[in-house]
């Protein structure tokens, strides 16, 4: 599980594109890390929006796929973020975490927090859900 979901990562353009990186992989459960540099900033000089949605929904979609079987794939069907406070702080953290997969759909939570030194604050939090394919359906 580890492995697939690495090389999928890997694959990722935007992720690479962003500097984004997986820190920590279980079964329904990663955690993506996003460095705060300029080119992640909007004009006022917090993590655009984007970029934490973008860490949030691949977050979850590994979550998910960490749960599906081997010949599986993954993509997400829909999301809803609220951002609840300006993301700012060393590094932006998304964690996403299976709440229920199915045969076919999985739901999954999903939290970013700014990490600022040793605090770390909520920023965004949604929920997302994703489809299951399987070679056979693709």
């Amino acid at each position: 599980m580890h492995e697939r979901i690495r090389a999928s990562f890997e694959r990722q353009g935007l992720m690479r594109h962003l500097g984004a990186e997986l820190a920590d992989i279980s079964p329904g459960r990663v955690t993506i890390v996003l460095r705060s540099r300029p080119e992640v900033t909007q004009q006022h000089g917090y993590i655009h929006a984007g970029a934490t949605s973008a860490i949030a929904d691949s977050a979850g979609g590994y979550a998910a796929l960490s749960v599906f079987p081997d010949d599986a794939e993954v993509l997400t069907v829909e999301y809803k973020i609220n951002l609840l406070a300006p993301a700012t702080g060393d590094y932006l953290e998304a964690i996403g975490t299976v709440v229920k997969s199915g045969r076919t759909l999985t739901v999954c939570h999903l939290e970013v927090f700014g990490v600022q030194g040793s605090e770390r604050k909520l920023v965004a939090m949604g929920q997302q859900t994703l489809i299951c394919l399987r070679q056979d359906s693709k």
